[in-house]
């Protein structure tokens, strides 16, 4: 353990993170900039990000979270939350470990965990306590998929009743209120350029001018909004193409022949069965005894032995059922006759096996490779996926739902999620996305979108260049999604290789860990005018800064879509109807249900300032 364990006193009523990757790393930076006391701790975080913490004045606890003794260290004793985004290999094994430790220690502390595995996450979501199981794949896919279509809507989940966020276009000057009535606007974006977030009703706008506003399907129909998805183009009918192509520039100043025929040899040997390399085992071990077994036994007229590349000769011979009659067993000894006879029967069978294994496996891999490129071959205004990793394949089904056509490249044919995408029936194209040859099988020059959405990402920005080089004169027109880890490296690639639509998974992501650890439940995320909204769910405390407030006195940057009383006899039951549009003059009680939706740093504000004083930040014309 590191030095920065000795911590006194022990901190209390603070956040303990477990992980400094990415996703951990955007979450402390979240926590801390609201005020949240944290604690980090990470079996070996990255020396550059614990001196920045020193310098914010964060404790990083440097010890395995899973051990015995090391969540104690951190202050597991006083802590008001628990967030286990441990990353790599086994980090969804270790986030269970923690939480199940946690759960032990402190039934009662919240613990929000990642974990992908829908059964493992069922699990441990079926557990009392209070917490959230989050998948990192589920959480990001909404927005990655508008990202795909440009849809203009937003469908958004309120206790059961239907909001939909959708952007358009102002049709004449007026106010807002004027143009679209009750309608919650959520942003402006003017003329200038200026982003105006949740403006008032009576905010002005000239034609033109981006607006995005927020109500039920009745109302956005009502007020004439136009919500129609972009139509998809329509399916060609089905052509025919040999192959898969060869692209002679990418094969040029590539590894010499040694090199390419060890890298052939490794693949082949990675791909082969089982049965088959027992079989060549077998038939390597047949040849090397009858070898001895000849060279010893065999003499000829003068007594002499068989020389030993002799006695390999007709050994070769005799399993490959060749028999030239170069030499004679009819003047050996009994023993040797029969072995001869085993050799020829057992050379049937040691060579028969290995090449039906053999054939099987090169007709299984070149079907497979070549099906996907002929069910590829029909396919316009496609969906392109690069990567069927946990989230490539989230977004697969959900495109997949929509009723979208997707094609799929994938590098690795022995992908985990290929049963998945073979259910729905979609197309999957193997090799390596950054060469023109395997995107132009995908059929990339007449896809709709593409999204490139691998775990790597240097492959993610090399195939995004290759995708623009192969879409030529089409690149304005096709939205090409890239998955990035990095938030800043995310804004350098966008702002200098011109990707419009270049999406941090960890910057998607953190503000539901954040939200979940600090009692606000996200129920969804999505884009606006550039800025990532929230639609969260708050529980009105006895005595906290939001009960008996007025909601016209909430923060200016935030909207209140919809309320649900507490039941006065029963505060816990949750079957009140639900109130939208609530009036600005109401005043929230102990127990009530507040759906909020802003900006992810005001309504993380919100939640704060509602566990300490009553918000003083006052709506002159808000809500």
């Amino acid at each position: 353990m590191s030095a920065d364990h000795d911590l006194a006193p022990p901190p209390r009523d603070h956040v303990v993170v477990c992980g400094l990757g990415g996703l951990g790393w955007r979450i402390v930076e979240q926590l801390h900039h609201r005020g949240e006391p944290v604690v980090v701790v990470d079996r070996a975080p990255d020396p550059a990000r614990v001196r920045v913490l020193a310098d914010r004045g964060v404790a990083v606890v440097e010890a395995d979270a899973t051990l015995p003794g090391s969540l104690e260290v951190a202050g597991l004793a006083g802590a008001r939350a628990v967030v286990c985004v441990e990353d790599g290999d086994a980090g969804e094994l270790r986030n269970l470990h923690v939480a199940l430790q946690v759960r032990e220690h402190r039934p009662g502390l919240r613990v929000v965990t990642a974990i992908g595995n829908a059964a493992i996450g069922r699990a441990v979501a079926d557990d009392p306590g209070p917490g959230s199981v989050l998948d990192v794949a589920d959480l990001v896919t909404p927005a990655l998929v508008e990202a795909c279509l440009r849809s203009p809507v937003h469908a958004l989940d309120v206790a059961g009743s239907r909001f939909v966020a959708v952007a358009t276009t102002a049709p004449a000057p007026g106010t807002l209120r004027s143009l679209y009535g009750d309608l919650a606007p959520l942003a402006v974006t003017d003329s200038s350029g200026a982003v105006h977030v949740c403006p008032s009703r009576d905010h002005p706008v000239g034609a033109g001018e981006a607006v995005t506003l927020l109500g039920t399907g009745e109302e956005i129909a009502a007020a004439a909004v136009d919500t129609g998805p972009p139509s998809a183009p329509r399916r060609r009918a089905p052509t025919t193409r040999r192959g898969g192509g060869y692209d002679p520039d990418a094969a040029r100043g590539r590894a010499g022949p040694t090199t390419r025929t060890l890298a052939v040899l490794t693949a082949l040997g990675r791909e082969s069965d089982r049965g088959l390399r027992w079989a060549l085992v077998a038939l390597l071990g047949l040849l090397v005894v009858s070898t001895a077994v000849i060279s010893l036994g065999y003499r000829y007229p003068d007594g002499t032995h068989m020389a030993v590349v002799d006695a390999l000769y007709f050994t070769v011979e005799s399993v490959a059922t060749v028999g030239f009659g170069d030499f004679s067993f009819a003047d050996q000894h009994v023993w040797l006759r029969l072995w001869a006879v085993f050799l020829m029967l057992a050379g049937i069978v040691t060579t028969a096996i290995p090449i039906a294994f053999f054939t099987d496996m090169l007709i299984s891999r070149r079907l497979s490779a070549t099906a996907g490129r002929r069910a590829a071959s029909a396919a316009v205004g496609h969906v392109v996926i690069v990567g069927l990793g946990a989230v490539g394949v989230s977004v697969l089904e959900a495109l997949a739902a929509r009723g979208r056509d997707v094609v799929v490249v994938e590098a690795d044919p022995r992908n985990r999620h290929l049963p998945r995408a073979r259910t729905l029936g979609v197309p999957v194209v193997f090799g390596d996305a950054t060469t023109p040859a395997v995107l132009r099988d995908a059929r990339v020059p007449q896809a709709a979108a593409v999204a490139v959405l691998t775990s790597d990402d240097m492959a993610n920005i090399e195939t995004g260049l290759a995708v623009r080089d192969v879409l030529a004169a089409r690149w304005d027109d096709v939205p090409v999604v890239l998955r990035l880890f990095d938030r800043e490296l995310g804004r350098t690639v966008a702002a200098r290789f011109g990707f419009g639509a270049v999406r941090s998974i960890d910057e998607l992501a953190a503000p539901w860990f954040v939200g979940a650890a600090l009692g606000l439940d996200v129920l969804g995320t999505f884009p606006v005018h550039g800025h990532a909204f929230l639609l969260g769910r708050l529980r009105v405390e006895p005595g906290s800064g939001l009960d008996g407030l007025a909601m016209r006195d909430l923060s200016l940057r935030t909207r209140v879509i919809a309320l649900r009383r507490a039941a006065a006899d029963d505060p816990a039951r949750h079957d009140a109807p639900l109130e939208h549009p609530p009036r600005r003059d109401t005043r929230f009680a102990a127990g009530d249900q507040v759906f909020l939706v802003g900006p992810d740093s005001e309504l993380l504000e919100v939640l704060t300032r509602s566990r300490t004083e009553a918000p003083d930040v006052r709506s002159p014309g808000g809500t």
